[in-house]
């Protein structure tokens, strides 16, 4: 069964405001990275949560370990760093020019408690990986189930006279 709606032409109206609003934001008050090259770039990361711990990998090509700087205050993951330019010269002329120079911030909230002593991070071929145990009282633990005693019986049967038996249980 189909219903009938109401036209209402001021919903129009405002799905053409959003569409202008998000034109306008994106285009002025959140400029794209290639619109202020010499501002900080975004770091590309994934968070997994894993049954005892978080796992977060970074992509971070071309930097060294020691120009990274990794801290974690209050279930706040924060991974800093900076790429220093080349030396520009006049004679060059660049046809594409994509690669980010600058310093970089990025801060994560962890979903749960985590163990802040026992946080570990490699890097390698350019991604960096940080481990962090979760806290101990959120982990899984198994729990036993427990049943109650089974009670043992002795069943006796019992004919009656119409062909049907009856069965009797006596407790132990």
């Amino acid at each position: 069964m189909t219903s009938l709606m109401r036209w209402d032409p001021f919903r129009d109206f405002m799905t053409l405001r959003n569409a202008m609003d998000r034109l306008f934001e994106e285009a002025f008050a959140a400029p794209t990275r290639w619109a202020l090259p010499t501002q900080g770039w975004g770091l590309a990361l994934d968070l997994i949560e894993e049954e005892n711990e978080f796992l977060v990998k970074a992509a971070v090509p071309g930097m060294r370990p020691e120009d990274l700087d990794i801290s974690l205050s209050a279930d706040v993951l924060t991974i800093r760093g900076e790429t220093k330019a080349e030396q520009e010269t006049k004679e060059e002329r660049y046809h594409i020019r994509e690669r980010h120079f600058g310093s970089f911030t990025r801060s994560v909230r962890l979903p749960a408690p985590v163990d802040a002593d026992n946080v570990a991070a490699t890097y390698e071929n350019g991604v960096l990986t940080v481990r962090i145990p979760k806290a101990e009282q959120v982990r899984p633990r198994k729990i036993a189930i427990q049943t109650p005693k089974v009670i043992e019986a002795q069943a006796s049967t019992t004919k009656e006279g119409n062909g049907h038996r009856v069965e009797a249980a006596k407790v132990a």
